[in-house]
């Protein structure tokens, strides 16, 4: 069996693969942080709760509606949107011009509500979501097994992530968003509702937490804690790419995704902290992050 540093070939590729696969969950979730941050400056706290509502509006649409997987992935983001929009319109719109404390407090809060609502009406045990019928069974790819609805995972990841990337950096309506957060009294001399932009702009970025969260559904199952489980290692791969910097989110997401998977191989003890010594180095080289504008 061939071996690399006496590691064998099959399970270093494999963990290669699994950290690839949590690697798309974070850059999913470090995107809408750095949308919401980088253009609102709202540390969004209530992050990992919201990517917990997309699960439960997914795992709900099923039981109670009868909605499969596929109309659900759909509608599971817009709703959890659709939340954002009311909170950013009848309570975050307040703090803007406060010091982001204040923002910060607030979604720490709401995330709080939110996760205690949900734990006292499902408790804290997992509820399964079964992943649809034409991504079941799997992939032989000689060093594993890999099953089709995580290769789904990674190929949506990348869309999703280049997608809006590109909405955020290549289009008129990005370009008019970052200029409304920049300089809203210009953009309004022009005739453009910025209340409106701001309020879509957290109301993004909170959809694609929801879009993070039923894509997670059916690999975590679905529970009230899978949001706080998460939210601090994406807290630090947003600081590692640079706070606001959607490319950086994306590309630090899906590097260090890797980087858990090849702490699991080579020494699994520190798997769970290798995210966090990284973000300490980085802060001491560069601590603007690795993508962000130094001042």
């Amino acid at each position: 069996m061939t071996t690399l540093f006496g590691i064998p070939i099959q399970a270093l590729l494999g963990q290669l693969l699994v950290g690839l696969i949590n690697g798309s969950f974070y850059a999913m979730l470090s995107l809408g942080l750095a949308i919401i941050f980088g253009l609102l400056r709202i540390i969004n706290f209530a992050h990992g709760a919201q990517y917990m509502l997309g699960a439960f509006a997914g795992y709900l649409f099923l039981h109670h509606a009868g909605i499969g997987f596929w109309p659900s992935l759909v509608l599971a983001p817009l709703a959890v949107g659709l939340v954002g929009v009311v909170v950013e319109r009848v309570a975050l719109r307040r703090l803007y011009d406060l010091d982001p404390l204040y923002g910060l407090l607030f979604t720490f809060g709401l995330a709080l509500v939110i996760e205690g609502t949900f734990r006292y009406y499902y408790g804290a045990s997992g509820q399964p979501y079964a992943p649809p019928p034409q991504l079941a069974g799997g992939t032989n790819l000689g060093f594993m097994f890999l099953p089709n609805y995580r290769a789904f995972i990674v190929v949506a990841s990348l869309l999703v992530c280049l997608g809006t990337w590109a909405l955020i950096e290549k289009t008129r309506l990005g370009a008019t968003l970052r200029a409304a957060t920049e300089n809203p009294v210009m953009v309004r001399a022009f005739g453009i509702n910025v209340p409106v932009l701001l309020t879509f702009t957290y109301g993004l970025g909170s959809a694609l937490a929801g879009l993070a969260g039923i894509m997670a559904a059916p690999v975590y199952q679905v529970s009230p804690l899978m949001g706080s489980n998460i939210i601090i290692v994406v807290f630090a791969v947003v600081v590692i790419g640079g706070m606001g910097s959607i490319g950086g989110a994306i590309v630090t997401g899906y590097m260090l995704g890797l980087f858990e998977g090849l702490a699991k191989v080579f020494y699994p003890e520190a798997s769970s902290i290798v995210v966090f010594v990284i973000m300490a180095i980085v802060l001491l080289v560069r601590p603007a992050g690795l993508f962000g504008r130094t001042a």
